[in-house]
């Protein structure tokens, strides 16, 4: 066991999560209005995207985990892609 913020803890994929959701949600222009727990969903999704679309592009190996750059990137793609599916709604 690594320990309470060890790289296969739930509280250090949680904290990376969020700091990457708050960053992809900096970087992404408009209004991003969701909640701390959002914000964690969003930047989980965005590495285990990131680290997939590195995969399929031969960037990564079966295994190895996206970078913090490539999650927040992941991230930024994923809101996009939520913004193009919601149709861009104000509010």
């Amino acid at each position: 066991m690594s320990g309470l913020f060890g790289s296969d803890s739930w509280l250090y994929i949680i904290l990376i999560g969020f700091f990457v959701g708050l960053l992809g949600r900096f970087f992404m222009p408009g209004n991003n209005r969701m909640g701390c727990l959002l914000t964690i969903v969003l930047g989980v999704a965005g590495a285990v995207f990131a680290g997939w679309f590195g995969r399929e592009m031969g960037w990564y190996s079966a295994g190895q985990p996206a970078g913090f750059v490539g999650a927040i990137i992941g991230a930024i793609v994923l809101l996009a892609l939520l913004r193009l599916i919601s149709g861009g709604k104000k509010g």
